[in-house]
């Protein structure tokens, strides 16, 4: 696939070529772009998990929808995460999401606790072969003073019938085959995925049962005229009843016309995956031998879980000028045989990265965009589970369901004022993650 003009999108630092799901996918269906002018019941504005989902659950309630993606599905933040399913946020816990939104809060954390679920079923029902493992999520702490917060999750968690349980230090040790960590918890009902699979198997499901897909098709704006949603591209426009815009951290990459509130209240973040060669089978037996998706409490995240070729599929932070895919196939080298000694000399394949969209509270932002419309932004490193789920929610949305029945939290959009200084320093906070775990490790 050709990269984009960089005047156009931001891309200068977003590899594709060099991801291990663009090495190891079959390619997505053939697509057209959008020419001319056309019609739908519903829009969908982004070709990733949300839109695709939303799409889908549409098809499946006979809805005409019609999807317009800038470039090709999961070609974004959707195709290039690491495929961890954790059906949690990534800070604010069950307590913190009901006291900021009360009832409808609550059905959000049930749409949360069931988030994981919702897409293997999905994935199941449809039968998308996306290298799907459900072998659970574990976070384990790297202090003695963090356990508070397995326990907090656990507790808290529990009330709401999620399947989880706190992990002591022998359990990890034995669960993920380290030494590194003092416990954790566990909630069975995560795993991992093929991100770029499960994207374009969505895709073929939509397009299976009637849905379209435009691909090469950058939304440049979109505004209601004559009762209709009409959304504007380079060689085109279409037109429908309803409206879901569906880009997250990608919303102000192709056009700063399109939603730029919500554009500015996430600060697209960098993060980089790599994949190490296959582990040999000694290595597997103890290192993560249950096969979950593992990613801890440090600020400067660890994280790791095995691919279908049994790769160590891992990841890491940097900053400043250089060789970043060098310099992180040296440090995150070292912490991986830090963590897992008995895994030898570490080698990486494959060294990519994608935006996360990151809001200044770790909340997700739902909107209501006018009459039939609506979007949301800032996934904070948890879009896999959630994203699918809120696209049920979407298409239950733009269907008529009462507000009182969706478990969606809508606020207006709050684009934050320095937006384009908090992009910049952003990176910086690597720094002062890295001061914090290391103080409060000492």
């Amino acid at each position: 696939m050709k990269s984009p003009n960089t005047s156009v999108l931001n891309a200068a630092t977003v590899r594709w070529p060099d991801s291990l799901w663009a090495a190891v996918t079959p390619p997505g269906p053939e697509l057209p772009a959008l020419a001319g002018d056309a019609q739908a019941d519903v829009v969908v504005i982004g070709g990733g998990f949300t839109g695709l989902s939303t799409a889908l659950h549409l098809r499946e309630a006979g809805v005409d929808v019609a999807v317009v993606e800038a470039m090709e599905p999961g070609w974004g933040a959707s195709g290039r995460n690491n495929g961890q399913v954790i059906p949690t946020l990534s800070r604010p816990d069950p307590d913190d999401i009901i006291r900021k939104h009360r009832a409808v809060g609550e059905r959000f954390v049930a749409l949360l606790r069931d988030s994981a679920s919702t897409l293997f079923d999905l994935a199941r029902r449809y039968q998308i072969q996306a290298e799907q493992e459900q072998t659970g999520w574990i976070q384990p702490v790297h202090s003695p003073g963090r356990m508070g917060i397995a326990e907090r999750r656990v507790r808290q968690w529990s009330k709401f019938g999620a399947p989880v349980e706190i992990l002591s230090r022998d359990q990890t040790r034995a669960m993920l085959g380290s030494d590194a960590w003092f416990g954790g918890f566990w909630n069975k009902s995560g795993g991992h995925i093929n991100p770029l699979a499960l994207s374009r198997g969505l895709a073929r499901a939509v397009l299976e049962r009637g849905g379209r897909i435009f691909a090469r098709s950058a939304a440049t704006g979109f505004e209601r005229r004559n009762n209709r949603w009409v959304v504007e591209t380079a060689r085109g426009k279409i037109s429908g009843r309803a409206l879901i815009v569906a880009t997250n951290a990608y919303t102000g990459e192709f056009s700063k016309r399109l939603a730029p509130d919500i554009a500015h209240e996430v600060v697209p973040v960098l993060s980089w995956q790599m994949a190490t060669q296959p582990l040999s089978e000694s290595a597997r037996k103890s290192v993560i031998p249950g096969r979950q998706a593992m990613s801890d409490t440090h600020g400067e995240l660890y994280f790791a879980r095995y691919d279908a070729r049994d790769r160590l599929v891992t990841g890491g932070a940097v900053i400043g000028p250089g060789d970043k895919p060098a310099r992180l196939k040296k440090a995150v080298a070292e912490r991986v045989q830090r963590l897992w000694p008995q895994i030898g000399p570490v080698h990486f394949d494959h060294v990519w990265n994608g935006y996360v969209g990151m809001t200044t509270d770790f909340l997700p932002r739902i909107h209501r965009l006018g009459p039939d419309a609506f979007g949301w932004t800032g996934c904070n490193g948890r879009a896999v589970a959630l994203s699918i789920a809120l696209g049920a929610e979407f298409a239950k949305a733009v269907r008529g369901v009462p507000d009182g029945e969706l478990a969606l939290p809508f606020t207006d959009p709050a684009p934050i004022a320095v937006h384009a200084l908090l992009r910049r320093l952003a990176p910086l906070m690597l720094m002062v993650y890295r001061r914090r775990d290391a103080r409060e490790i000492s």
